[in-house]
This record gives structure tokens, C-alpha cells and sequence, in this order.
């Protein structure tokens, strides 16, 4: 038995599988359940399966699965949003129109308005100066308006996301909502929605443009959503620069300038391709708040904020340190004429006398010669200014207005207030009509005088009564309450006294004396009584200066005008002409200089000698209304009548303020100024021969009394 064990070598794990495993063909086998093993893992994992078993395996589970769902979720969900966002740039791309359809959007015209000499001094409607691109304007501009209203304009595709998170922080931080105030809008939208998202103005459908400009600007979220698509649009239709520029000639820049050729125009008085950066940052700072930051309306205010955008692009690097010193010490100044603040009370004036398909309603675009004269203008403005700084009283509310005009009725320059760099303010020389006072009685006179009386002739100034059916006996009374006795007409208008001229307009027929006023000029309605006379009608400075521009060119009435010539831009033929000049004759050549002669007497020795001009002859007459609601003074030289009026709105009497004081100073002051370089020039007045004035009669024997009422009787009346 131990030989047969050890025949048998006992078996061992490498003789036990060594056949096989040096068998070829059962090699492979083996190396393909090596490749199997990661296949068999799943097996493997089954114990840890089985420890999230429990609750916290379960909440585990719940979570992947949720998360898991959301990310499948999300996923379609933006490949819908994005289809559909696709689909809609889609649609409102191929609506947009060609670029050249979209740089002027105006719905309404712009009229422009030149002086005698054919300078721009006033804009009214929408002024557009033309089509600009991004190239084509200053460089200064361009970079201020990327600075100030998107610095990423070039690396968005018409939305910022970034833009827009932060207003949304800064709105909150702010305690506003999260779309209140500050919106990121690029510009591109803001170009939309100057494009009113492509929704043209009708007037069928909108109460009115200001309706129509409210919808566009709305803020909801439904309409930035629109905001954002067109904006995308516009990006994949038109190139950065295209954009720009339609943003550059639609933007509102204030001052009723659309686009940044008629700011530069308007503001500057040059093109938008020569602006430096002072003036570029001042237009560029415009678009925030165009009308409140406008330099018409506040230059100092608009000289701040264009300091802060010259910071701006400085801090982007489009403007070295040195260069953004310099414009922030030496801000943009207005032009001459946008100082004038759109041409004033003229300006409105002529606006109102043209035709209003062609002035407040045109869509086209209008060019407007006048007849003022800007010197004179501001003569005007000066001497007022002058006597209310040092003849009144400090915060006196007292308003004063002045119209000068040559003998034709062009009127060469308007003031309807103190306050006179206004536009479509209360025009007191236009629109305010008062009671005239004495400043009537040359049109009693001229009557007379055409129906054969002369200067010389007598009248009597005595206690005087007519008794008026239905209010009884009216008795009028001198300034001075005093009676001078026999008196010839050129010492009564002279003096202003009352009852000579309510005696001559009776002698001569009410009905005459109205004819000639009105034939005059004074369209205003006339009274009826025989307080005719002494100025009981309303009239307006206007009218009156015109009134006294017929006495002046030799008794022909006159039709005050401002305009001169109405045409088309582009156009060299006129759509019309003057609308006013010298009508028909009212009064005969001699009867109108004789008055003047009569009138001249007023201011060389008169109720008028301050407004006395040293080596000129003037003429003119005074006026003051019961209980000094109104102040007159009227006078011309052979050049110009310069009406002036004081007053209150609201009817408070003057103060110790007669035609014959202030308002006689203003004119002074004013004509000092006008005639200032000018030659003199003698008045068409007739030279009369020389004869002994009458004197009052002696009404007692008293010496002293005699002389006192001589005296009082040079001196007085009003």
C-alpha cells in the first residue's frame, strides 16, 4: 500500500487546473469573463442599495428624483421659450422696414424763424436738422451717448442680462419694485421703444399724440418682453452703427429738437460733426431728462450733468484726464440765439398771425422771415429792465410791456412782460386789453383837425355837465381839478386836459371820433358816451402803437405785422407774403402833421417831458386810467413808435405812477438804446407860424392867483 501512495504524487491547485489552463483554445473564455467583470457591478451594489432603505435613503431618493424632474423640466421648457422667442425675432424681423424709413419719426413739422436780417432766433414744432449717422457725427458725441446710456452697447446681442440685474438691485436697494425706475435698457431698446415697437401714431385710433407717445413709454412686464424681441430683431436686421443712428435722429433732446443735429443747431448753433465734448456731453446728458435738463431751461443744471458724463467717459477710457479737466472747466455755453429762449413774446406772436396748417398743426417743415430786429429787441429788454432795477420799488409785482414798430406797422420788437426770455407766456402787448386813458385823445384831435380845425383854435375849459340818458348828469373833471379857462387845442393836448377833449369830441360828432379810431387801427369796441374821450375803451399796446404808427406816416392806417415771408424748406418760392402794412388814408397829409407838431409839444413841454431824447424830435402823447389802473406811454421820432404800458394784472392801482412818469421813463431808456449810433432825424411835423400862445383868463383880480394858476396849469394834468 505505501508503494501505491507514492506512485500518486498528491494533487495540487497549479497540476489541478494546469491542463486546462494551458489549453489555447479555452484561453479565451477566460479573458472574455475578465472584460464581463465591470458588466457583473450591478450586483455589487446591491448592499448599498439596501442601506437607503431606511427614511433617510427614502428623502434621499425623493430628492434625485425631483431634481432629476426639474432638470428635465427645465430643459424642454427653454427649448420651447427658446423656439418661441426664436420664432417671434423671426416674425418681427421681417416686418421691420429699411433703415431709411426710421431716422425721422416725427408726426409733426418744425417751423423756423429768421429776424430782418436772415438769423435764425426762434424754433416752434419738432425741429429735425437733418439725417446723421454714427460716423457722421463728432466722435465726442458718439462716445458720450455709450458712456451715459450703455458702455456694453457693442458686446450685447440687444439685451443685457447683466444691464438688467443690476437696475433690478438697484430698484430694490432703493425700495422701489423691481421694474420701477431704473429699467437696463440697452440702447437698442430704447430704440424700440422710441420705435414705438413699430406701432405707427393714427389719429383715428389715439385721443391724441400725447396718448399715443404714454402707451410707448409703458413699463409692464408684458410690454419689456415685447421691448426685448424687437430689440433682438433690430440687432439681427440692422448693424450696431445702424442702430445708433436711428437713435441719434429720433431721440427727443429737449427744446423741441428730435435728433442730435437739431440739438447741435438748436443749442450750439452748429453742426452735430463739430460738437466737442464739452457740448457733446451736455447733448448726450439731455437723454435722461430732455425737457427738465434742457440748457433753455436751466443752464447750470445742464452744465452739471454734462460734467457728470464727461466723468463717464472718462472712467471708460474715451476721454484722457487731462482732456475731461479741461471740458469740465470750460462747460458749453449757449448760442446767441438760444438764449433768446425760442424767440419770446415775438416769436408767439408770429406764430399766432400765420396760417395754422402751416405754424401749430404743419407736418412739414417751415422757414419763416419776420421783421424783428434783434437789437432793438434787446434794447427793448435792457431798458426795461434798467427802470425796474432802479425806479421801483424791490418785489413790486407791477408788470410792464412794450412794442416797437416802424411807421409801416413792422413791428421790430416785442415785450410782454418783465420777464421777457419766455416762450408761450401771457403776452400783455398782445393779449391784454386795458382802458387807454389820455393815450386816446390824438384820435379826438386828429378828428377835429381833419374837419378844419387848427391848433390855435380856442376852447373853454370850464365846469362842464351833459346829462347821459340812464345814469344821469356826468360831469368830467382836469387831472389837477382845476379849470384853466380859454385854451387852444395845442395847450389842452398839451396838458391832457379832460374837459377840452370831452367838448371837442362832442363839437366834432362821438360817431366821427370812433370812425377815425377805428379807420386807425382800434379794432377794439369803442364806447358809446361821451367818456369816448378820455380813453374809456379797451384797447391792447398793439393796437395803439399801430394806431400811432398811421399819425406818423401821414394819416394812413396801419395793419401791425411780424411776418414777413412763409415758405417750405427747399423751396425758393414764398407760400406767402406780409400779412399787414400801411392801408388806406384815415386823415389828410397836413391834418396828420399838424397833429404831430401838436404831439411834439406834449414831450418839449408837456405831460411827457421825460421821455425827452437829447438832439432828437420826439412826439407822443400820455395816459393814465381812473384810479391809475393803467399807465400809457406812446410816442415816435421819425424812425420807430415805441408803445409802453404799466400795470397790474389784476387791476391793483399804481402807486404814485402816471404815463407821464414811469412808463415815459421805460420809453426813454428804450429809445436811448435803439437810437444809439443812429443820426437824428427831424419829425414830419408841420412848422407852424409863430404866434402868441392863448393864456387862461384872469378869473380874479388877484395877481397871485393868476400866476399860481398859470403855473399849475403848465405843470399839471396828466
Amino acid at each position: 500500500m505505501s508503494d501505491s501512495r507514492k506512485k500518486k504524487p498528491p494533487l495540487v491547485a497549479e497540476k489541478r487546473y494546469g491542463a486546462k489552463a494551458a489549453s489555447p483554445k479555452k484561453a479565451k473564455p477566460a479573458r472574455k469573463a475578465k472584460t464581463k467583470k465591470p458588466r457583473s457591478r450591478p450586483a455589487t451594489r446591491r448592499p448599498d442599495a439596501k442601506k437607503r432603505t431606511g427614511i433617510l435613503g427614502f428623502f434621499t431618493n425623493l430628492i434625485l428624483w425631483m431634481l432629476s424632474l426639474i432638470w428635465k423640466v427645465t430643459w424642454r421648457s427653454a427649448m420651447v421659450v427658446g423656439l418661441i422667442i426664436g420664432l417671434a425675432v423671426t416674425y418681427v424681423y421681417l416686418q421691420l422696414p429699411e433703415l431709411d424709413e426710421l431716422l425721422d419719426g416725427r408726426a409733426q413739422g418744425s417751423v423756423t424763424l429768421q429776424d430782418r436780417n436772415g438769423d435764425v432766433f426762434a424754433w416752434r414744432g419738432d425741429q429735425f436738422g437733418g439725417v446723421v449717422t454714427a460716423d457722421t457725427v463728432s466722435r465726442h458725441l458718439k462716445n458720450a451717448v455709450i458712456a451715459t446710456e450703455d458702455k456694453r452697447y457693442y458686446r450685447h446681442f440687444g439685451v443685457s442680462p447683466r444691464g438688467v440685474a443690476s437696475a433690478v438691485r438697484i430698484n430694490l436697494r432703493e425700495g422701489r419694485g423691481p421694474l420701477s425706475g431704473h429699467g437696463g435698457s440697452t440702447i437698442t431698446q430704447q430704440t424700440a421703444k422710441l420705435l414705438c415697437l413699430g406701432v405707427e401714431y393714427d389719429k383715428t385710433q389715439w385721443e391724441s399724440e400725447a396718448a399715443y407717445v404714454s402707451d410707448c413709454r409703458r413699463g409692464s412686464m408684458s410690454r419689456k418682453i415685447k421691448e426685448a424681441i424687437y430689440a433682438m430683431a433690430m440687432e439681427a436686421k440692422y448693424s450696431k452703427d445702424d442702430i445708433l443712428s436711428i437713435y441719434l435722429n429720433r431721440a427727443y433732446m429737449g427744446g423741441g429738437a428730435y435728433g442730435a443735429e437739431a440739438a447741435a443747431q438748436r443749442y450750439f448753433g452748429k453742426s452735430a460733426a463739430t460738437l466737442n465734448p464739452a457740448e457733446s456731453a451736455t447733448i448726450a446728458g439731455l437723454l435722461t431728462a430732455p425737457s427738465r435738463l434742457a440748457p433753455t431751461s436751466n443752464l447750470k443744471r445742464s452744465q452739471d450733468r454734462a460734467a457728470t458724463v464727461l466723468r463717464l467717459m472718462n472712467d471708460q477710457g474715451l476721454l484722457s484726464d487731462a482732456d475731461t479737466k479741461k471740458w469740465q472747466n470750460n462747460p458749453a455755453t449757449l448760442s446767441q440765439a438760444a438764449q433768446a429762449r425760442a424767440g419770446g413774446y415775438f416769436a408767439d406772436w408770429v406764430m399766432s398771425t400765420g396760417p395754422e396748417f402751416f405754424t401749430n398743426n404743419t407736418t412739414e417743415d417751415v422757414i419763416i422771415s419776420t421783421t424783428l430786429d434783434q437789437r432793438i429787441q434787446k434794447a427793448a429788454e435792457d431798458g426795461l429792465s434798467w427802470v425796474f432795477e432802479n425806479k421801483v420799488r424791490e418785489g413790486s409785482k407791477a408788470e410792464a410791456a412794450i412794442v416797437v414798430m416802424s411807421a409801416d406797422g413792422a413791428v421790430r420788437a416785442m415785450v410782454g412782460g418783465r420777464q421777457s426770455k419766455v416762450s408761450g407766456a401771457f403776452n400783455r402787448a398782445v393779449q391784454a386789453k386795458r382802458q387807454t386813458g389820455s393815450a386816446f385823445k390824438p384820435f379826438v384831435y386828429a378828428t377835429a383837425l381833419e374837419l378844419g380845425y387848427t391848433h390855435t383854435d380856442t376852447v373853454m375849459d370850464a365846469p362842464y355837465c351833459l346829462n347821459i340818458p340812464g345814469s344821469g348828469e356826468w360831469c368830467p373833471r382836469n387831472y389837477t381839478n382845476k379849470h384853466y379857462g380859454e385854451v387852444s387845442l395845442e395847450w389842452s393836448l398839451m396838458n391832457s386836459l379832460n374837459v377840452p377833449a370831452v367838448k371837442i369830441s362832442e363839437a366834432v360828432g362821438r360817431d366821427n371820433v370812433r370812425k377815425v379810431a377805428g379807420d386807425f387801427g382800434i379794432a377794439s369796441d369803442l364806447a358809446d358816451g361821451p367818456a369816448l374821450a378820455l380813453g374809456a375803451s379797451e384797447s391792447t399796446l398793439l393796437e395803439m402803437t399801430g394806431a400811432y404808427a398811421g399819425i406818423l406816416n401821414g394819416g394812413s392806417s396801419v395793419t401791425p405785422f411780424g411776418l414777413v415771408e412763409l415758405r417750405l424748406q427747399g423751396d425758393a418760392e414764398p407760400l406767402m407774403g406780409t400779412g399787414g402794412g400801411i392801408g388806406e388814408r384815415v386823415i389828410s397829409d397836413g391834418a396828420a402833421r399838424e397833429l404831430i407838431y401838436m404831439m411834439s409839444k406834449v414831450v418839449s413841454e408837456g405831460t411827457g417831458a421825460r421821455a425827452q431824447l437829447p438832439s432828437w424830435q420826439v412826439a407822443g402823447k400820455t395816459g393814465t386810467t381812473s384810479a391809475a389802473k393803467d399807465a400809457w406811454f406812446i410816442g415816435f421820432t421819425a424812425d420807430y413808435v415805441v408803445g409802453v404800458w404799466m400795470g397790474y394784472d389784476d387791476n391793483t392801482p399804481l402807486t404814485g405812477v402816471t404815463g407821464g412818469g414811469l412808463p415815459a421813463e421805460i420809453w426813454r431808456e428804450v429809445m436811448q438804446r435803439v437810437t444809439d449810433g443812429m443820426s437824428p432825424r427831424p419829425l414830419p411835423a408841420f412848422t407852424p407860424k409863430p404866434k402868441p400862445r392863448p393864456l387862461p383868463p384872469k378869473r380874479e383880480n388877484n395877481r397871485e392867483n393868476v400866476l399860481e394858476q398859470l403855473l399849475r396849469g403848465l405843470l399839471g394834468g396828466n
